[in-house]
């Protein structure tokens, strides 16, 4: 039997996702995650969900881990002291930027301008330089490079960066100095910019490369810990890692170039909601991922994400394939408070996060939180994860009475406006990704998971009118059903600029020949086996003149990019410049190695209605109502039942609102829809 095993680590809970490819058989764990090092949470799982399944961890065939030590180390500004190599005339780069400040017309004069990943002190100018086609004009100096490599790692730099003008055209004069290093100091980690990303735009090119080198440390050390602490196990198998744009690359890979997976996290969640809401026959989704810290949010069209050419991590805007997810500070552990000036409540961003958490957990928050209302209007009922812990009722209640003293409110009244205002903050995070792109959010499903998405989701949905609302089996563990769905993944890009009335099909064929040749090759270097090797092409597309792009599919047919682009561009901005020529300006090639799937459960359909495991006078709209509480554990294909009620599981609680009635489909979610619509 072959056992594959998902991974994902969250900043409250660390969730474990096993299956038996044989037999289909299906396990999940869920265990407080360890923030000072992740991988202790890690092994504590494994060994807690190859006991419930009863198999030894050398059984596993296959682990894929979504993680953030990258996104920690950036944020917590913890990661390396990067050396930085550049062309003699350009050390100043990365200060430089692009000359953006943030907020409004005087937003510079406040702006605290973020420090580079590579200080001044720490970059040097080497004696090289291409020109815009790749032709030598100035040839490396061998000595004067091993110079400034030599000054650079005496000084104590942990990883370097070459970063040379024009390097994208031709990479030749970045890998002869990294040969340099390489001879210098054997096995020195360097980041070689044309790898990373070989697209023109200087700034951009040496920021992700930089931060690549800024990382790379920390994530090589916790990648290899963790492989050998899994080794300890006894588990043989690979570690995969979870990229940022939902695909998968080798520990080798993300040890090499980790900037890749920076948002490995949100991304599984996307992946996990595709795979569930495309087998229910739902392809148009809105993803709704809300933790206990955030709420991430996403689009899906056509049964695929949408995928971003740049990101932003901390200050830095920086240039790597990612799922297009938008984060707001909306969590379970979202802290309520009333500021003395204006006795205006207001629901985060500051979150009591997983010590000391909400006041419910009994761990000695005092702060009311998103948590503690839902206990006080009885959404949340006070066991959760199975059992495993108890909530403090009356701790909520302390809570969320700060609040309700500070407005002159009831305490139900208090709570519920807390609920109503983080409904919104939700809300508005899915109006940037639907409505401001020129989507109708009434066309999508809202696909609810986290360990609080589907608390919230019918009342997010109502706002959006986005149903129905899909709640899958186990929705806090869907990051890590996400990664056993991802496929391998790679992309490979050339710039080429040209207007599209002036590209010939032969360079443009030329240009896409060389980039599946290098997919290919990747994924054969991979194992992937030929019947399981996809590439398709992407142009990124501007109007001439304009200073940014837009990623156009393209099929090797460049006649209908023109039209292509015209149209989603008129889609995303609301209008097109028929006048003005539009222009190629990167060619892309997505290599994917497909990976199998798990199989979804799948039960006979039953008649009629189910039996409630309790009942409950619980708070909605302003007054406790009766309300049948199920156990999702009860619930069988063709079940339906009316709002007001409270669906509980192993890891997530359900609420279906009144005038809302749900329905269990074939695969075992919940799908909640308007009464006169179901």
């Amino acid at each position: 039997m072959a056992y594959r095993l998902g991974v994902d680590v969250g900043g409250t809970f660390t969730d474990l996702f096993l299956v038996d490819d044989g037999d289909h058989r299906q396990w999940r764990v869920k265990t407080p995650s360890t923030p000072a090092d992740p991988s202790e949470g890690v092994l504590k799982g494994v060994e807690r969900i190859c006991g419930e399944a009863g198999i030894a961890a050398e059984a596993l065939a296959n682990v894929v881990h979504g993680t953030t030590v990258a996104t920690n180390a950036v944020l917590e500004s913890k990661g390396a002291r990067v050396g930085l190599i550049t062309t003699q005339g350009f050390g100043q780069i990365l200060h430089l930027a692009r000359s953006q400040t943030p907020g409004p017309l005087a937003g510079w004069i406040i702006m605290i301008k973020p420090d580079p990943p590579a200080s001044l002190a720490d970059t040097r100018e080497a004696v090289e330089r291409l020109d815009a086609r790749g032709q030598t004009l100035v040839p490396v100096d061998s000595d004067q490079v091993a110079g400034i490599v030599r000054e650079l790692v005496d000084s104590g730099v942990e990883s370097l960066t070459v970063s040379l003008m024009n390097s994208y055209v031709d990479g030749r004069h970045e890998r002869e100095i990294a040969a340099i290093v390489e001879r210098l100091y054997p096995g020195f980690p360097v980041t070689v910019s044309s790898d990373v990303l070989p697209e023109f735009r200087e700034y951009e090119r040496t920021l992700t490369a930089c931060m690549n080198s800024y990382v790379r440390p920390h994530v090589a050390a916790y990648v290899d810990r963790l492989q050998s602490a899994l080794r300890g196990l006894g588990v043989g198998s690979e570690l995969d890692i979870l990229r940022s744009d939902a695909g998968v690359m080798t520990p080798d890979e993300a040890s090499r170039n980790p900037v890749y997976g920076v948002l490995s996290g949100p991304s599984g969640g996307v992946a996990g909601a595709l795979h569930v809401a495309t087998r229910a026959g739902f392809p148009n989704i809105l993803t709704f991922d809300m933790g206990g810290t955030s709420t991430d949010v996403s689009l899906c069209q056509g049964g695929e994400p949408t995928i971003g050419r740049e990101t932003t991590i901390g200050q830095f805007r920086i240039k790597v394939p990612s799922v297009d997810v938008h984060t707001v500070g909306a969590g379970g552990g979202s802290i309520a408070h009333v500021p003395e000036l204006t006795k205006a409540l207001r629901v985060g961003p500051e979150s009591a996060g997983a010590e000391p958490g909400p006041a419910a957990y009994g761990r000695g928050g005092e702060a009311p939180t998103v948590t503690d209302a839902n206990v006080v209007v009885g959404h949340l009922p006070p066991r959760l994860i199975g059992g495993e812990m108890q909530l403090d009722v009356e701790a909520a209640r302390r809570a969320v009475a700060t609040v309700a003293d500070a407005l002159g409110l009831e305490l139900e009244q208090a709570a519920e406006g807390i609920l109503a205002i983080v409904n919104e903050n939700m809300a508005g995070a899915l109006r940037v990704i639907s409505v401001q792109r020129g989507h109708d959010p009434r066309e999508f499903a809202l696909l609810a998971f986290g360990g609080a998405g589907p608390l919230h989701a019918n009342a997010v949905a109502e706002l959006m009118g986005s149903f129905p609302v899909i709640v899958p089996p186990s929705p806090g563990l869907l990051c890590a059903l996400g990664d056993l769905v991802a496929d391998f993944r790679n992309e490979f890009a050339r710039t080429l600029i040209r207007l599209t009335g002036e590209a010939s099909a032969e360079e443009v064929t030329a240009v896409l020949d060389d980039l599946e040749r290098r997919a290919r090759t990747w994924m054969d270097a991979e194992s992937i086996p030929p019947d399981a090797q996809n590439v398709s092409f992407v142009a990124d597309m501007r109007y001439h003149g304009q200073g940014y792009e837009i990623p156009v599919p393209l099929e090797r047919d460049i006649g209908v990019l023109d039209e292509r682009f015209n149209a989603l561009h008129e889609q995303l901005y609301g209008f097109r410049m028929p006048a003005t020529p539009s222009e190629i300006v990167n060619l892309r090639a997505i290599g994917i190695g497909v990976r199998p799937s798990p199989e979804l459960p799948r039960a006979g359909r039953v008649e009629g209605g189910p039996e409630p495991a309790d009942r409950g006078e619980i708070h909605f709209r302003g007054g406790r109502q009766p309300t049948p509480i199920y156990d999702r554990g009860d619930l069988q294909p063709g079940h339906r039942f009316a709002g007001p009620a409270i669906v509980t599981e192993f890891d997530s609680t359900t609420v279906v609102l009144p005038g809302y009635e749900a329905e269990i489909d074939d695969f075992l979610n919940i799908l909640i829809r308007p009464e006169a619509s179901a």
